[in-house]
C-alpha cells in the first residue's frame, strides 16, 4: 500500500479527521489523541498492511508504522486539514488519560521531534571522544573544534529546542519562546553570573544555575508564557496586541526563570540525577538486571518517554548516564532474538521479516522487531528480556557510562568509552548472542506454512506457453483497455514495485469488475480503491488513477462494501473515465498482488490489449 493510501485508511479507521484531536510521530509511530475512542477500528488498523501493530497507553492512540512513518505522517499532513494539529493539554484530556499518561504525553510530545537531532550528535560527540582517545584525532586542532561543535550544540542550547517543541505542545509563541531561552544562554548574562559580586534582578539576588543542556526550567518557562499570553490577549486592544503581548511575555517571563523557574528546575534536575545515582549505587547488578529486563515492557506501553528527562539530567548534572548503556543490551537482545527467528523459520515470509527487523533492531530502532516478530511468537520476547537483564547486569557491574546521549544500539557504542567499556563489549555479545542461543535451542511455535498444491497446471493465455509451473492461481482482467509495464507509471510507490508486483490497465470503460473470487478487505471511502483477498490467499489491490484520492469520491460509483463476498467478474466499482481525465488526472490503473512475497513468481500475461475477463496474471508457488 502506498504512502498515501495508507494515510488514508488510518485516518478512516482512527474514527475520520473529525475524531482526532491531535497526531504527531515519534521513531516508529503515529501517536493519535483521539475525541472517541470508540470510534477507532483497532482490529481493523492491525491488519492494514503497512501497519505493524496498535498501542493503546498513555492516552495515546499509537500506531505503529517502523521506519516510514515519518513519510506517512507527511503525506497525511498533505491529504488532511491536520497540519497545524497539536497536542492537546486541557483538563478534560487529562482526566481521561491520568496522572501518568499526561506526563508521558506531555514528555513524548516535547522530546520525539527532537530525537534524531539528538541521537545523531550523541553518536558523533561519542566518535569524536574515541577518536581523541585513541590518538587519531588532536583535541586541539580545527577539524576536532568543529565537529565538536557540531555534535555539542544540540545539548549546549538543548533550551532553545525545547522552547520550540514546548511552544508548540503549550500552544503559544514559539518565537518569543526562543527569545526566553536565549535569554538563559545569552554570553553576557552567564559571564555576569560567573562573577564573584554575581546577578541581582531588581535588587533581588539570582541564584546561580548552569542553563546549557537544562531541560526543566525552559519547560516551566514556556507553560507559564502560555498563561500570561492567553491573559494578555484578551485584554490588549487588537491594533497594538501584536507587539504588547510579546513584549510582556519577556517582560514577565524570562525574570521570573532567572528567579524561580531556574532554580526550581535545577533543584528538581539535582533530585532526579541524585535518586537515579542513588538506587544505581545500592546494586549496579540489580539496576541492570531490571533496565535490561524490563526496558522493552515499557518501550511497549509507550512510558519509557518518562526516562529522558533522567538520562538528560544525569548527563548534566554529573557529566555521564550510567542507564543508556543497559539499555543497550536491551536492544540488543532483542536483535539477537529476532535473527534466532530468522535462522529458525521455515515460513520465508517470516524469514525475511525477520531479516529485516534484526538490522533495524542493531541500530537501535525495536518496535518493528518486538511489534513483527518477537512479541508476537511470544517465546522468542521472554528470551530477549532474560538476555537483556544479563547482558545489562554485566554492563551495571562494570560501571560502565555513556558520555551523551544516544539512541541505545551499535552505533551510539563509541559514546560508551572509558570506564568500564570492556564490560559493555561483553554485555552487549552476551544479550546478542544468547537471545539468538536461545530463540535457535529452544524454538517457538511456528507458523503454519501452506504447502504448495501438488497438481501441476500448464499455464497458458491466448498465446500458449510453454511454462509449465505449480500454479497457485489465475487472475482475470479487472478492466478493458491496454496492458502497460508496471514499472512505467506515473507512481512511484506503484512502480518501483514496493507494493508488490502487478500489472497496469489504460482502462477504455468505466466497468470494473472482480479478477478473482474472494472477500472485499478494502473499499476506499472515496471509491478509488479496492482490496480483496481471493479464495486462495491472493491479496490484491486495484487503484483507479494516480492521485485520484484528491477527486474526493467524485465520478465514482462504488457498488460493493467491505467485507461483501464477491464472485469472479462481479461488478464492484462504476467510474467515469472521461471525466476524471477532464479533471486533469491519469486512469492508468495497476493492478497489485501486495502479499507477492508469498510467492515464487508472478506471471503476467504477454498481450498489449485486454477485455474484461481475459487472463492477466497467474501467482506461482
Amino acid at each position: 500500500m502506498s504512502k498515501q493510501s495508507l494515510s488514508q485508511e488510518i485516518i478512516r479507521l482512527v474514527g475520520g479527521e473529525s475524531n482526532v484531536t491531535s497526531v504527531f510521530h515519534c521513531a516508529t509511530r503515529l501517536r493519535f489523541k483521539l475525541k472517541e475512542r470508540s470510534k477507532a477500528d483497532k482490529k481493523a488498523l492491525e491488519n492494514t498492511p503497512g501497519v505493524i501493530t496498535v498501542v493503546e497507553s498513555g492516552g495515546q492512540f499509537q500506531v505503529v508504522i517502523g521506519n516510514n512513518v515519518a513519510q506517512v505522517y507527511e503525506q497525511m499532513m498533505k491529504e488532511t486539514s491536520l497540519q497545524d494539529a497539536e497536542q492537546s493539554s486541557s483538563n478534560e484530556a487529562s482526566e481521561k488519560s491520568g496522572l501518568l499518561g499526561s506526563a508521558v504525553d506531555l514528555i513524548s510530545s516535547i522530546f520525539s521531534p527532537l530525537l534524531g537531532a539528538m541521537a545523531g550528535a550523541g553518536v558523533l560527540k561519542g566518535l569524536l571522544a574515541l577518536f581523541s582517545q585513541l590518538g587519531w584525532i588532536n583535541d586541539a586542532s580545527g577539524t576536532y573544534l568543529i565537529l565538536n561543535a557540531a555534535s555539542d550544540s544540540v545539548f549546549y542550547f538543548l533550551p532553545v529546542f525545547l522552547a520550540i517543541t514546548s511552544a508548540k505542545r503549550f500552544k503559544t509563541n514559539q518565537f518569543v519562546s526562543v527569545a526566553v531561552a536565549g535569554a538563559l544562554v545569552y554570553p553576557n548574562v552567564v559571564a555576569a553570573m560567573n562573577e564573584p559580586q554575581g546577578l541581582a534582578f531588581l535588587g533581588i539576588p539570582i541564584i546561580f544555575v548552569t542553563y546549557s543542556s537544562s531541560v526543566i526550567p525552559i519547560i516551566l518557562a514556556v507553560w507559564v508564557q502560555s498563561y500570561v499570553e492567553n491573559y494578555f490577549r484578551k485584554v490588549i486592544h487588537e491594533s497594538v496586541r501584536n507587539i504588547v503581548v510579546p513584549m510582556l511575555a519577556l517582560f514577565i517571563v524570562v525574570p521570573l526563570t532567572f528567579l524561580i523557574f531556574g532554580p526550581v528546575g535545577n533543584s528538581v534536575s539535582n533530585a532526579l540525577a541524585a535518586g537515579y545515582t542513588w538506587i544505581y549505587n545500592l546494586s549496579p547488578l540489580a539496576a541492570g538486571l531490571i533496565a535490561g529486563g524490563f526496558w522493552q515492557v515499557f518501550v511497549i506501553f509507550g512510558v519509557h518517554w518518562g526516562f529522558v528527562p533522567v538520562m538528560l539530567s544525569n548527563l548534566t548534572t554529573i557529566g555521564y548516564d550510567t542507564m543508556i548503556p543497559m539499555l543497550a543490551a536491551a536492544v540488543l537482545s532483542q536483535a539477537g532474538a529476532t535473527l534466532g527467528v530468522f535462522l529458525k523459520a521455515k515460513d520465508q515470509k517470516l524469514k525475511a521479516l525477520a531479516g529485516s527487523s534484526t538490522l533495524a533492531a542493531v541500530f537501535g530502532v525495536t518496535e518493528p522487531t518486538i511489534y513483527g516478530v518477537t512479541l508476537k511468537l511470544k517465546k522468542p520476547f521472554i528470551y530477549a528480556c532474560i538476555s537483556g537483564a544479563i547482558g545489562a547486569a554485566i554492563i551495571g557491574v562494570g560501571g560502565a557510562r555513556s558520555i551523551s546521549f544516544a539512541l541505545p544500539g551499535l552505533l551510539a557504542v563509541p559514546s560508551y568509552f572509558g570506564p568500564g567499556f570492556t564490560y559493555v563489549v561483553i554485555g552487549l555479545a552476551v544479550a546478542f548472542v544468547l537471545a539468538a542461543v536461545l530463540v535457535y535451542l529452544l524454538g517457538f511455535k511456528q507458523p503454519e506454512v501452506r504447502e504448495a498444491e501438488p497438481n501441476v497446471e500448464t499455464v497458458t493465455d491466448d498465446k500458449q506457453t510453454d511454462t509449465t509451473a505449480f500454479v497457485k492461481e489465475v487472475i482475470v482482467s479487472p478492466l478493458t483497455g491496454m496492458v502497460k509495464p508496471l514499472h512505467t507509471l506515473e507512481d512511484e510507490a506503484f512502480a518501483s514495485g514496493a507494493m508488490g508486483q502487478g500489472i497496469v490497465i489504460e482502462p477504455t470503460g468505466g466497468r470494473l469488475t472482480a479478477p478473482v473470487s474472494g472477500i472485499v478487505t478494502t473499499v476506499f471511502p472515496t471509491g478509488h480503491a479496492i482490496g480483496i483477498t481471493s479464495d486462495g490467499g491472493a491479496e490484491l489491490l486495484i487503484h483507479i488513477g494516480v492521485n485520484t484520492v484528491r477527486l474526493k469520491g467524485k465520478f465514482f460509483e462504488k457498488q460493493v462494501q467491505e467485507g461483501d463476498k464477491v464472485e469472479k467478474g462481479q461488478l464492484l466499482l462504476k467510474f467515469d473515465v472521461e471525466q476524471i481525465r477532464a479533471a486533469g488526472y491519469l486512469v492508468s490503473t495497476p493492478v497489485i498482488v501486495t502479499n507477492s512475497a508469498s510467492y515464487l513468481d508472478i506471471l503476467k500475461t504477454d498481450e498489449q490489449e485486454v477485455q474484461n475477463q481475459d487472463y492477466l496474471m497467474t501467482t506461482v508457488v
